[in-house]
Formats: structure tokens, C-alpha cells, sequence
């Protein structure tokens, strides 16, 4: 051993990769990345590889700092007491600190024929494979999207854009984070679009067939291609390892993100449940819980004491195509106000979201330690009053 403090970082999206950056700041600690594709994912832009907009991939090379060492390959368990990672073609791979940054991907689709006929688009994989079925499909083809979160509204925009016939399912209301007003602004511009909303009571999805979506009220719609963005899940890595986990699968973590069972494993990203109360899921808060994941550790590292995580979330974004999105701004408790942009002005801010999703991360890259976020103390008055 060289003497160094050897970290490892699971998992190689928006949380893992600023984490790896991060602690490179640190010339006695050696910093492993372990992801199972050799690209960066852009998730922020996975409706756009569908629609054809965008590759939303970049070289690692472009966004990890040089000393981090990545290494392709999936993890298939973590062994707490022995303090290693297990890859699925390596032997052991042996840690000081863990960081545990898995992300997140699609959630088990239990409606009946959901898991047969339905594409998800969570991944990079399931994104490819959608554009490819789509690319294939008669411009006259019925497409359906199931789910109204941002990455169902993000995929049915984008793909109408293209002059595709497509209908959102929404069950229950377009949009649920966006303000009442917003939501009108966003079904307007789908409209536009040519996309077919269909919200309000009984819009959950009963059945999925090769040909259609039947719904809980009883309505079935002609669908050849069924998209389904309807809830993302974790993988159970953690709770496969003997790990404590939330009902989701997170990793129960302390407030500093360090697991509840472990005081070497600490957790980022969609997969950590600090305090058994997780943040919103998103690249930004993704990159934040990444950057404090890493100052965790290197708290450790130094003898000092660890911090309390703290994320102030400004707003949520959506696209609806390339020409319009909604910036909804957000209060401190994370609900909605009454102020957005829309049009031309929301599809800039939401571009530029995208864009600083990465750019965040070249800079860490660049001069580890230099990532800045706002804090809100909102999250400790909710704990303290529990």
C-alpha cells in the first residue's frame, strides 16, 4: 500500500463524478470511480437522444480530473466489515471510504403488461433502444407517454416536435410540482405541440398491450409505441450488501450523508436517504449531495467534524421542446410559486440548466474543491419538528 487514503466512489453520474472530483483536492488520497458504462451520462438529456437533439453523452475525459482512476465495470456487492467492493469481472477492490452514488434508473413496472410492451427512457440503454424503435416506426405511428413528471412532459414535447402523433397519459395532473398557472402554460404549449393530454381522475394506467394503453376508467387508447417515465427507481446494491435502506432502496444515511451502519460508507445522489427524509430527485441536487458527500470524507480524513447536509432548491425546470419550457421558481420549503418563466425565456434557462449540470462539474475537475451551492435551513426546522 502506498499509504494513502484509498477511496472509492460507486457509480459515475452527476453525484459520483463530483464527488471523485472533489476529493482529488487531497494529493495522500487516491480516488477510484466505478461505473459500468465508459461515458458520462447526460440524464438531464435523455428525451433529447430520444427526439435526436442531443447525444447527451460526454468522454469521461471531459469531465473527471485527471488523478481519478475509472475503472468500467458494475459492482456486484459491498462487504462492509472486509472494507471492499466486489466489480462483476475483478477481484475485490479495497477502500478507506466509500462513497455510494448508484443514481437512479427505471422503477419495476407492475401494470399488467407494462414490463412487456412499454419502453422506459431512465437510461442510457433504454433511451437508445426507444430512438431506434421510434426512428423505425411510421410517421403515422401512435405514440404514447405514460407518466406527467417532467421527463414525461421533457419526452412527449420533444418527440411531437419531431411531427410525431403522441398522447400524454398523465394520471392524475400534468405536471405536479408546477404551479396551477404554469400548468396551464405548459398544457397550452402541448397543445401546440399537437400533444394529447389526458389528466384528471381515472387516467392511471391499468393495462399495456402491443397495441394500446387501457386506463383505470375504463378508456383504452391506440398506442404502437407506449414510453412509460411513470417513477424511477434504485438499485438495490445497498440492501443486497446487508445495508440499511429506506422502503425505496436509499441508503439510510446521518445527516452528513454517512451511513447508519457504517461511519466509512457515505452516500450521494438520488440513492441516499438522509435522516430517512430524501431530498428531491435531480442533477442538482445530485451535484450538491456529490460535493458534500466528499467533504464528509475528507472531514474524516482530517479528524474534524462533518457537517450537516444543506440544499437550497431556486426552482425546477422543464423543456417543451426545443423553442419553449417552464423555469418554475421555487419557494425555500421547495413548493412552487406563483413566478415562472415560460417560452422562449424558459427554454434558455432550462438550457443553461443542462448545461451547468456539466460545466459544474469540469470546473470541480479543474479546481477541486470550488463548487459552491446555496444552503436552506428549511431541512433542519422539518426534522426538528418531527
Amino acid at each position: 500500500m502506498s499509504g494513502k487514503t484509498a477511496v472509492v466512489v460507486v457509480g459515475g453520474g452527476y453525484a459520483g463524478v463530483m464527488a471523485a472530483n472533489r476529493l482529488t483536492q487531497r494529493d495522500d488520497v487516491t480516488v477510484t470511480l466505478i461505473n459500468p458504462r465508459p461515458a458520462f451520462v447526460a440524464r438531464l438529456r435523455l428525451h433529447q437522444l430520444v427526439g435526436g437533439s442531443h447525444k447527451a453523452v460526454y468522454d469521461y475525459r471531459e469531465v473527471l480530473a485527471e488523478p481519478v482512476l475509472l475503472v468500467v465495470d458494475s459492482v456486484t456487492s459491498i462487504d462492509a466489515a472486509a472494507r471492499t467492493v466486489t466489480p462483476a469481472g475483478g477481484e475485490p477492490i479495497r477502500y478507506d471510504y466509500l462513497i455510494y452514488a448508484v443514481g437512479s434508473a427505471d422503477t419495476e413496472r407492475r401494470v399488467p403488461g407494462a414490463a412487456e410492451f412499454a419502453h422506459p427512457i431512465a437510461t442510457l440503454e433504454a433511451a437508445q433502444r426507444l430512438r431506434a424503435v421510434v426512428d423505425a416506426a411510421p410517421s403515422t405511428a401512435q405514440l404514447t407517454v405514460v407518466g406527467a413528471g417532467p421527463t414525461g412532459i421533457e419526452t412527449a414535447a420533444e418527440l411531437a416536435e419531431q411531427g410525431r402523433r403522441v398522447t400524454l397519459v398523465c394520471g392524475g395532473v400534468l405536471g405536479p410540482y408546477l404551479h396551477e398557472r404554469a400548468r396551464r402554460t405548459a398544457a397550452k404549449r402541448l397543445a401546440k405541440l399537437g400533444v394529447s393530454v389526458i389528466d384528471g381522475p381515472g387516467t392511471k394506467v391499468a393495462e399495456v398491450t402491443g397495441a394500446s394503453v387501457r386506463l383505470a376508467g375504463g378508456r383504452e387508447l391506440p398506442s404502437d409505441i407506449t414510453v412509460w417515465t411513470a417513477g424511477f427507481g434504485v438499485p438495490d446494491l445497498a440492501a443486497r450488501s446487508g445495508l440499511r435502506t429506506d422502503a425505496a432502496g436509499r441508503l439510510l444515511t446521518d445527516e452528513t450523508l454517512t451511513s447508519v451502519d457504517d461511519d466509512r460508507i457515505v452516500a450521494a445522489g438520488d440513492a441516499s436517504a438522509p435522516s430517512d427524509l430524501p431530498l428531491r430527485m435531480s442533477a442538482y441536487a445530485a451535484g450538491c449531495l456529490g460535493a458534500h458527500a466528499a467533504d464528509t470524507v475528507l472531514h474524516r480524513i482530517a479528524g474534524t467534524p462533518a457537517e450537516p447536509v444543506s440544499v437550497l432548491f431556486t426552482a425546477m425546470c422543464v423543456s417543451l421542446g426545443r423553442h419553449a419550457g417552464i423555469y418554475q421558481v421555487a419557494h425555500k420549503d421547495d413548493s412552487a410559486m406563483r413566478l415562472y418563466f415560460s417560452g422562449w425565456a424558459g427554454a434558455k434557462l432550462k438550457e443553461m440548466s443542462c448545461q451547468f449540470s456539466v460545466k459544474h462539474l469540469v470546473a470541480e475537475a479543474r479546481k477541486p474543491g470550488s463548487h459552491r451551492w446555496l444552503k436552506n435551513d428549511t431541512r433542519q426546522k422539518v426534522l426538528a419538528a418531527r
